[in-house]
């Protein structure tokens, strides 16, 4: 299944990867990290324009969870985010007196939705939380990037056996 979601994201280009990175920062549990390393490796696409489009669609997921929970209605919450009241509520104790500051922490798999949410949720500055989410998704790309890139550099030396 997951073989056959990156093959239509990567069919269209860096569109694809917008929307695959989009969907993925969204409601939908969808790996980006899989969809950049298959864009950046097999593919060849251009490994910082990749890392920029990836993070585009990815921030905006996060921003788009932002808003749901800025609605404030657990139960849109629960439906459209599909973040359990009960995860909402740890992520607000995992966030308690830090703010908008945690947006660092929204590229986190699982974690990552409900933080986007809550942050929302208490209405913290969203140029904060913009600025901070892009800041922490830069970070996870770029390592993501860098290390697919060394693997491959890596496998194209080892000798094979024929």
């Amino acid at each position: 299944m997951l073989d056959s979601l990156i093959q239509f994201f990567a069919q269209w280009g860096y569109l694809g990867l917008f929307l695959g990175s989009f969907l993925a920062g969204s409601i939908v549990p969808f790996s980006s990290e899989a969809l950049v390393v298959a864009c950046v490796g097999p593919l060849h696409m251009n490994p910082v324009t990749s890392l920029f489009v990836a993070l585009a669609g990815n921030v905006s997921g996060g921003m788009t969870c932002y808003y749901i929970g800025h609605l404030g209605k657990i139960e849109w919450i629960e439906k459209y985010a599909r973040v359990s009241e009960e995860k909402l509520n740890r992520a607000l104790h995992f966030m308690k007196n830090r703010g908008a500051w945690m947006g660092l922490f929204a590229f986190i798999p699982i974690l990552g939705t409900a933080i986007s949410v809550a942050l929302g949720y208490v209405r913290s500055n969203p140029w904060i939380v913009l600025v901070t989410m892009s800041i922490g998704k830069l970070i996870r790309y770029a390592v993501v990037i860098w290390g697919s890139l060394k693997l491959i550099d890596a496998l194209t030396f080892l000798p094979i056996n024929s």
